[in-house]
C-alpha cells in the first residue's frame, strides 16, 4: 500500500473519531456557543452582512463542512475510480447518526435536512479529491527499471 493511503487510513480513523463525538454527543454540541453566535449574526447584520445568513444557514453550512473530510478521505483512500463513493459514504453514515439521535439521544434533533448537507459535504470532499488526484502529477519511480 502505498504510504499516503496508509496516512490517510489513520487520518480517517482519527476523523472518524471527532466525528462520533460531535454527533452522538447526548446534547447539541453548539448549545454552549449559540448567544455568542446570535450576539456575532446580530453585529455582523449590522455592519451589512446579508440577512440570508443566520443561524439556520451556519448549522447548515457547518454540517456541510464537517462532511468534507469524509468524502475526501473515502475517495484518497479508495481511489479516484470511486469518486462517487465519497457522497455515498456520506448519507448512509449521515442516515445512520440521525437514526442513533432519533432512537438514543432525546436532546438532539435529527432532520433529514442534516443529511442533505451531510451528503453534499461528503459528495463535495469526494469531488474536490478527484479533481486533486486527476491534476496531481505523477510521482516518478525512484527505483531504475532493470532491463534485461
Amino acid at each position: 500500500m502505498r504510504p499516503r493511503r496508509r496516512v490517510a487510513r489513520w487520518e480517517f480513523f482519527a476523523y472518524a473519531l471527532i466525528l462520533a463525538a460531535i454527533a452522538l454527543w447526548p446534547t447539541p454540541v453548539d448549545r454552549a456557543g449559540a448567544g455568542m453566535l446570535m450576539k456575532a449574526l446580530k453585529e455582523l447584520h449590522r455592519r451589512g452582512m446579508p440577512g440570508w445568513i443566520d443561524y439556520a444557514f451556519v448549522e447548515s453550512a457547518s454540517n456541510v463542512l464537517l462532511f468534507v473530510p469524509l468524502g475526501l478521505l473515502v475517495v484518497w483512500i479508495l481511489g479516484r475510480r470511486y469518486w462517487w463513493t465519497g457522497g455515498v459514504a456520506g448519507m448512509l453514515l449521515s442516515a445512520l447518526i440521525e437514526l442513533a439521535q432519533l432512537v438514543f439521544l432525546p436532546d438532539r434533533y435529527p432532520t433529514l435536512l442534516d443529511v442533505a448537507a451531510n451528503t453534499a459535504g461528503a459528495a463535495l470532499g469526494g469531488v474536490l479529491t478527484l479533481l486533486l488526484l486527476t491534476l496531481r502529477k505523477p510521482v516518478p519511480n525512484p527505483r531504475p527499471r532493470r532491463t534485461l
